[in-house]
């Protein structure tokens, strides 16, 4: 292994710490300057520090939460727009932990100029960080093997990242073990897509030997062990898969959340979604709500409820998702299906227990049965409720094809929590700026069945 590549942690590690210091320092300074003179009875040195050390330890929550310190993984938009969105939220609670410790009510507009400050301060952290990084650390050299279908699809998603690889081979597992063992030193890391098991533990173990990075596309039995829990009942190794959804404590904890989250939701965004309905009303005069049939949790069908962003009787010719260049969305309904708006009557569903805050992606029946046929493991997203958003709607995209959508589901049903659940829902704040989850199916499909 390249002596250089071993300390590429340590390198991203400074700069994400050099990044948290531009980010508290600021607020430090508005601490010592301003806010520290409030108190009725101040701090000792170490209260000051205990309480810049609380703001610091919210922002590190929450930029790992948005992702802000995957250096290596996200691009300079994607890495900046992590950590403002950190920061603007941090700052909403620095600003409510100030106000508790002084008992004195502060005009927002030093901290609102503050966040200005450290967002700028950051997004150039950034930007440098990246370019060091890049400069230090050039992308590495990839080997991808693939089984029976062609790579293309995954090989176009790993090209538009330059920065982080260089795909320079792809071969088919035909050409036989052997040569294959002939090749793969010469790369810095290999992509194993879509491989028999065999095959696929064969190379695991050439590379884990050889201390070569891989990655592997997972099939849908590999997240099933992945979850598995240790058994040492016996002298010998086991793994135990329980196989049943979430158990009645998650499903009890996970319901409260809902019912509280749907009822603030609602109230809070209420001004907004009536100005969307006046919209939609002024448009065309046609409905304003737009209710479909969709499924969740064991198979049963419900009535969903989205503002409506197509023309009225937009499915005349059948069932179909919506496309890049689809000419039945209206300019309103263009607008909040950018920001994803479109969804907010959901939390009605959520309210009543047909959906929880996250889950999968409502299907309609129609289309999951087209998807069953292909996929058979594709009921077994519905071992819980559908969701608002969730993992694959923040990780994945509208396009997604419905292999990756189970997988993504998959992983979210395995490895649940509700610390994934609010993580979840603070990168789905992200997911509003990015128009490319919003990007429909390309015009020739009517679902995200690959042709």
């Amino acid at each position: 292994m390249n002596r250089r590549e071993q300390y590429k942690r340590m390198v991203v590690f400074i700069m994400n710490a050099v990044m948290l210091v531009i980010e508290a320092l600021p607020f430090a300074y508005l601490w010592y300057t301003k806010y520290f003179f409030y108190m009725y009875n101040p701090f000792h040195m170490r209260g000051n520090w205990a309480a810049i050390g609380l703001y610091a330890l919210i922002i590190f929550l929450l930029s790992r939460a948005f992702g802000g310190y995957e250096l290596t993984r996200q691009r300079v938009p994607e890495a900046c727009l992590s950590n403002v969105l950190a920061i603007i939220l941090g700052n909403i609670i620095g600003y409510i932990e100030v106000v508790l410790l002084t008992v004195h009510y502060f005009p927002p507009k030093d901290m609102v100029l503050m966040t200005f400050a450290q967002a700028v301060l950051v997004s150039v952290w950034v930007i440098v960080a990246k370019y060091v990084i890049s400069r230090l650390y050039p992308p590495r050299r990839m080997i991808v093997i693939y089984g029976e279908y062609s790579p293309a699809y995954i090989m176009d998603k790993i090209h538009s990242r330059t920065e982080a690889h260089n795909v320079c081979a792809s071969v088919n597992m035909k050409l036989g073990l052997e040569e294959l063992y002939r090749l793969i030193p010469n790369y810095e890391e290999v992509l194993l897509y879509d491989l028999p098991s065999q095959t696929k533990n064969k190379l695991l173990k050439f590379c884990f030997d050889r201390t070569i990075r891989t990655y592997v596309t997972p099939k849908v039995s590999d997240i099933i062990m992945g979850s598995m829990d240790d058994i040492y009942t016996f002298d010998v190794p086991m793994y135990l898969a329980r196989n049943m959804g979430l158990t009645p404590v998650q499903r009890f904890g996970k319901r409260i959340v809902d019912i509280i989250c749907s009822l603030l939701g609602l109230i809070i965004l209420s001004p907004f979604m009536l100005i969307t309905a006046i919209c939609i009303k002024s448009y065309d005069g046609g409905p304003v709500f737009y209710r479909q049939t969709r499924l969740t949790i064991d198979g049963k069908p419900f009535k969903i409820i989205k503002f409506r962003s197509m023309i009225v009787e937009s499915e005349k010719a059948g069932a179909r998702l919506a496309s890049k260049n689809d000419d039945r969305i209206t300019p309103i309904g263009k607008v909040i299906r950018n920001i994803h708006f479109d969804e907010i009557p959901q939390l009605i569903n959520v309210l009543t227990g047909d959906m929880s805050i996250v889950g999968p992606r409502p299907e309609r029946p129609e289309i999951f049965e087209e998807y069953e046929e292909v996929i058979p493991e594709f009921v077994f997203r519905l071992k819980v409720k559908a969701g608002l958003t969730g993992f694959a709607q923040v990780h994945g995209r509208y396009n997604t094809t419905p292999l990756d959508k189970l997988k993504f589901d998959m992983i979210y049903i395995e490895k649940y929590s509700l610390l994934m659940d609010l993580k979840l829902m603070l990168l789905t704040v992200k997911i509003l700026f990015n128009r490319e989850n919003a990007e429909g199916v390309s015009d020739n499909q009517t679902t995200a069945l690959k042709k």
